[in-house]
């Protein structure tokens, strides 16, 4: 892998990968895992890249592809359970409150199926309704569907 493909695919595109990867990986190794896996695919898909789309379009629709493809094959492998306790022990600060927000977003948003994840990420990430159309290969109006469904999907799972 060459720097200046690091820098200009991987390095300026990095909190995409990240985010997308952190929706579908269930922990910290699986998620470098998933992180590693996209850069790679980024690699061998280089050349296919047309520029007839902007290159952080193609990076969403590679990295979607690359964790929806992990996700099926982690479904058909059978799967270890480990339950843990959480005991708080202190009063939260307010950047703890945060980072446990945005964890049980995450945790929520996990259990969407693997298309809606794809969907509310794009949508978090403020994209317009065309360009989550275009990165998703669905029409314009089904998203707007989808993303008020999806929201109200994660406010249940949030709020009880």
């Amino acid at each position: 892998m060459s720097a200046e493909f690091y820098q200009e695919y991987i390095e300026s595109n990095r909190a995409i990968i990240y985010k997308i990867c952190r929706a579908y990986a269930e922990d910290d190794p699986e998620f470098q895992d998933y992180f590693q896996e996209v850069c790679l695919q980024l690699w061998k898909a280089r050349k296919n890249f047309n520029h007839e789309s902007k290159l952080s379009t193609w990076i969403y629709r590679v990295t979607l592809n690359v964790c929806l493809s992990l996700v099926r094959t982690k479904r058909n492998k059978p799967q270890k359970v480990e339950i843990r306790e959480y005991h708080a022990t202190r009063v939260p600060e307010d950047e703890d409150l945060e980072a446990l927000r945005l964890d049980m977003l995450y945790k929520a948003i996990r259990k969407l199926k693997e298309v809606d994840r794809g969907i509310i990420l794009l949508y978090l990430e403020s994209k317009s309704y065309q360009d989550i159309a275009d990165i998703m290969g669905i029409s314009m109006s089904h998203v707007g569907v989808k993303v008020n469904r999806i929201k109200k999907q994660l406010k249940n799972m949030i709020n009880g």
